[in-house]
């Protein structure tokens, strides 16, 4: 097993080659790397499946639907590859320029960030966004998967790094770590000398262990209490379409919806509804509905703890409370919420707008489902994380939130 502080110094030594590729070389790379993974992609199931066998019987069903990978979406990372690869280049881009009345020109242009580290956990996929976007916005890449998907995050770097030797680059630029103890997630976060940049992806543990130990600059990501209002002035058709799409469609995701909040005027008809949705006899799958006080008296289901309201599932699991208006939803959101995304269904444009403005989350939407908080649906190629803080990136990461800038001053033999 290679040493992981040997690896992180491959990684910093690889981080001036990328510095210097060119859009086109970058391009060819990507596309390069895309196709080896289609080509690998036999093997990369092969050790999928040696995954999925060893958690079977260690995990829940729906994270091991997280851990699956299937010719499906092999040939969607493959995609997401490409689609990064298309994006203009963010790197080199004036973002201002002035001339003082001596001649100096000031210019502060787009830079990469270094080499980022990226701690993540059972979601293979995140192995190709992430080397795809720390490339393409002229960065290093080390990764650093769970132990319960360590096979399938080697079988897809190997083909990755397969892809950029053919390509002719430097396969060091994307870096897979191989210890997956704790110890090497403490040394990533302490790897001051060798990492410019730590993003946690996973469950609440990982990301305060990060934001509790880690000495680099690190990034908030993931940990998803989202929440979903129905306003007394909602379409109650449409309201239990968005609520059972951002429940059911995927809930093992940090995007789907955890929380319910329904206004006291609606609940007696809204709830009953809601309930046959999720919980149907024609459902493949249903939902536990884990009710406050107020929607016990309406609908059976869970009585809430103490922390009904402050979990993130990732399950068949939702929350449901009624409220008496929209400032008691948009102060409970407040109170519980972890700034991901949360939605209003309503068709009262000023209720929609006093939520937008008042609820201080990444992605805030109106008669849509927190589902699409996605680099993918964003627009942005696919995503290196979705940002739950405030300072340099908020939201899905792509590209644009792995650069940082710096200054060029040109002169003709001046001094001050």
């Amino acid at each position: 097993m290679k040493k992981t502080i040997d690896i992180l110094k491959s990684a910093k030594r690889a981080a001036a080659d990328v510095s210097l590729l060119t859009k086109e070389r970058k391009e060819k790379a990507l596309f390069s790397m895309a196709e080896s993974l289609i080509l690998a992609k036999a093997e990369i199931l092969k050790a999928n499946a040696l995954d999925i066998e060893a958690a079977r019987n260690s995990v829940s069903d729906v994270m091991i639907d997280r851990l699956t990978l299937t010719d499906a979406r092999i040939l969607d990372m493959a995609e997401g590859i490409k689609k990064v690869a298309s994006l203009p280049d963010p790197i080199g881009k004036v973002i201002s320029s002035s001339t003082r009345d001596d001649g100096l020109i000031i210019e502060k242009i787009t830079a990469p960030i270094g080499v980022i580290a990226i701690i993540y956990e059972s979601r293979p996929n995140v192995t190709s966004d992430a080397a795809a976007l720390a490339l393409k916005s002229g960065n290093v890449c080390v990764l650093r998967g769970g132990k319960e998907a360590y096979r399938s995050a080697k079988a897809i770097v190997d083909a990755l790094r397969e892809g950029l030797i053919k390509s002719g680059e430097n396969p060091d630029l994307i870096n897979l770590i191989e210890d997956t103890s704790r110890d090497s997630a403490n040394e990533l976060m302490r790897a001051n000398d060798y990492v410019d940049m730590l993003i946690p992806r996973g469950g609440a543990g990982l990301i305060n262990a990060c934001i509790q130990n880690a000495t680099v600059p690190c990034i908030q990501t993931g940990t998803g209490i989202c929440h979903i209002y129905v306003d007394r002035e909602a379409d109650i058709n449409m309201a239990l379409n968005i609520v059972e799409n951002a429940k059911m469609s995927r809930p093992s995701v940090c995007n789907a919806a955890e929380v319910c909040l329904v206004h006291k005027d609606i609940a007696k008809q809204f709830l009953p509804l809601l309930k046959e949705r999720l919980t149907g006899k024609e459902r493949p799958k249903t939902a536990e509905l884990i009710l406050d006080k107020a929607a016990s008296l309406i609908i059976d289901g869970t009585p809430q703890n103490e922390n009904s309201f402050d979990t993130e599932f990732l399950d068949y699991k939702l929350a449901i409370g009624v409220v008496d208006s929209v400032d008691a939803a948009i102060s409970h959101i407040a109170e519980h919420s972890t700034h991901h995304s949360e939605a209003i269904i309503t068709n009262n444009p000023s209720t929609a707008e006093k939520f937008t403005l008042s609820v201080d989350s990444a992605a805030v939407y109106v008669n849509a489902s927190t589902r699409f908080t996605d680099g993918g649906e964003f627009g942005l190629g696919c995503e290196m994380g979705i940002s739950t803080q405030k300072l340099h990136a908020r939201g899905p990461m792509g590209i644009e939130e792995l650069t940082t800038y710096k200054y060029i001053i040109r002169g003709n033999g001046h001094i001050r």
